[in-house]
């Protein structure tokens, strides 16, 4: 997979503090009408929760997980998710997986996304951005907007410190149930964000490839680092 060569690591290591930089996302897919064509197809499917479709669009051996073999039928049950699964006892937590997954696969396609070196569709298109290997990748979020604020308080009501657009920032301590985050930028100046702006760094990610027989087909759909 093509990473920007982006001198990242020196903005966020190192007691040298560098200017902030911003990685405003251009989506390559109109460079393939057929790529926008399946993409906008299969969105249409995910949004009818369209489950036999949407498998059918996959790749054979799809990668939908860092400690499984993938293929369809995962994909399948990760979209359906069946009581037994988890058991009856815990099908409000199975509708509610099942509910996310659908979520964020819908959400995953829709960003913008590059072409990689071996002609791979990637989204979304901030995965490209090349992180330094000091870092621990589950502390980087990137802002996936323009102008969001940035206050000195983790308050609407709280003074700005300034509006950050598509930037890289660190969470140290993320709290899924919190409004706001603390975040770090990468010249150091601290502060508090939206967490609705924040995109992890290992979130999910999707590849789209073509096959032998020129068709495009959904490849990768996976989070973690």
């Amino acid at each position: 997979m093509k990473a920007l060569p982006l001198a990242l690591a020196l903005l966020l290591c190192g007691p040298a503090l560098a200017q902030r930089q911003s990685f405003p996302p251009v989506d390559q897919a109109e460079r393939d009408p057929d790529l926008l064509a399946f993409r906008a197809d299969l969105l249409a499917k995910i949004t009818a929760q369209d489950t036999e479709s949407v498998v059918a669009a996959a790749c054979p051996g799809i990668y939908l997980s860092h400690d499984s073999k993938g293929g369809p039928d995962e994909f399948r049950l990760n979209l359906t998710v069946p009581p037994e699964v988890l058991g009856e006892e815990f099908k409000d937590e199975a509708d509610e997986l099942r509910e996310a997954y659908w979520s964020d696969l819908q959400n995953t396609l829709s960003q913008p996304g590059y072409f990689d070196d071996q002609g791979e569709f990637w989204m979304p298109a901030h995965w490209q951005i090349a992180l330094p290997a000091s870092l621990d990748p589950f502390t980087a979020y990137f802002v996936a907007a323009e102008r969001v604020t940035l206050r000195q308080t983790p308050s609407r009501s709280g003074a700005i410190v300034g509006l950050i657009s598509h930037e890289v920032v660190i969470v140290p301590d993320y709290q899924p149930d919190e409004t706001y985050q603390k975040v770090r930028l990468t010249d150091g100046t601290t502060g508090h964000m939206h967490s609705d702006f924040l995109t992890s760094m290992v979130g999910y990610r999707a590849a789209l490839v073509k096959s032998d027989t020129g068709d495009w087909q959904l490849c990768t759909f996976v989070t973690g680092d």
